[in-house]
């Protein structure tokens, strides 16, 4: 599902909002998770997951085209862990909206 999707379905299921709202509203969530994130913080969103960070060590590489070593540097990356919850009705095959 993609963003304008997203925004797309909870048109349909809210028709007290506008389209408009909904784009702010969901753009809003993003930024906010991508914020706390690059502030250091984790964001846990119960029954659903937890966004963090987790650290990648640097680390020596190889261009693929030439072979030459690279030196990689270390990076955050963002590392999203499912709740329990989320997890249950996945497999139980429960529909979940």
């Amino acid at each position: 599902m993609t963003k304008s999707e997203l925004v797309l379905h909870l048109t349909a299921k809210n028709s007290h909002l506008s389209r408009r709202d909904i784009e702010r509203i969901v753009s809003t969530i993003f930024k906010e998770i991508a914020n706390a994130l690059m502030r250091g913080d984790r964001v846990e969103l119960r029954g659903f997951g937890a966004f963090a960070l987790r650290s990648r060590g640097r680390r020596i590489g190889r261009n693929p085209r030439t072979g030459e070593i690279v030196h990689v540097p270390g990076k955050s990356v963002p590392f999203f862990k499912v709740g329990k919850d989320l997890r249950v009705q996945l497999n139980a095959g429960d529909s979940l909206g």
